[in-house]
């Protein structure tokens, strides 16, 4: 099973490296105020995609916390159910 997953691994970086050597023309990205930026275009694919990413990963830390913050109190409740009752007085 490893040499399968390698295999896959290593087929995908070809064919990406293939695409990095075939997009390698220089574009010119244009902002606002008479701004440019001239780069590959594959570095451009790459720093959006990365920056892309990121926002995403942004956009579920709020959910992730909540999260844990629900996981944390249900098991403070299971514990709390679990714990024997109090000797009777």
């Amino acid at each position: 099973m490893r040499v399968v997953t390698w295999t896959i691994r290593l087929l995908v970086f070809l064919l990406l490296a293939a695409f990095a050597a075939k997009n390698a023309d220089p574009v010119t990205l244009r902002f606002y105020f008479d701004l440019a930026l001239t780069a590959p275009l594959i570095v451009l694919l790459l720093v959006f995609f990365v920056a892309g990413a990121l926002f995403g990963m942004l956009a579920l830390v709020g959910t992730v916390l909540r999260q844990r913050r629900d996981i944390g109190a249900l098991k403070r409740q299971a514990a709390a159910a679990e714990a024997p009752p109090p000797p009777p007085l």
